[in-house]
């Protein structure tokens, strides 16, 4: 299907299904988890979208850890972006949800596994988030121990 109908289809589903969060919650995993081009982006319009909330653990694990998780391709962009993404969303959990906050920084903790390039982005992204004031205990074990090793 061209990229209309496939919109069209996107959205006529979530109309259709928009008082279900379950559903809504495979409908956020499976857009997130795709690997085809812009991958990133449409992670951060969905962010937008009304039946997304940052504050719903299982929202934020639906749309932001799917991606970080199941999508290799658009979260490893060689540019880093995907990790200044997740990065960034750390950071905004960790005041509002740090257990939530803790678990979804799990990717970059992966850093050894990747090629010197990727692996220092990764870094960077890790030391950003525990130069955090406020930083919860919760996030700065998993960080600090990522840092460490």
């Amino acid at each position: 299907p061209d990229e209309h109908q496939k919109h069209a289809a996107l959205q006529e589903f979530a109309q259709r299904w928009a008082d279900y969060p379950l559903v809504m919650d495979q409908w956020f995993n499976i857009q997130a988890s795709s690997p085809l081009p812009g991958g990133l982006e449409r992670v951060q319009e969905l962010m937008t979208h009304p039946a997304f909330n940052i504050r719903n653990p299982n929202k934020v694990r639906s749309l932001i850890g799917a991606f970080a998780n199941n999508n290799l391709v658009n979260f490893h962009r060689k540019d880093g972006a995907g990790y200044r993404f997740l990065a960034d969303r750390v950071i905004e959990l960790n005041l509002m949800n740090p257990q939530i906050a803790s678990r979804l920084v799990t990717p970059l903790t992966r850093w050894r596994k990747f090629d010197p390039a990727r692996q220092e982005m990764m870094k960077a992204e890790l030391a950003r988030i525990l130069e955090q004031d406020k930083l919860s205990p919760d996030v700065y074990e998993v960080v600090s121990k990522a840092l460490a090793a």
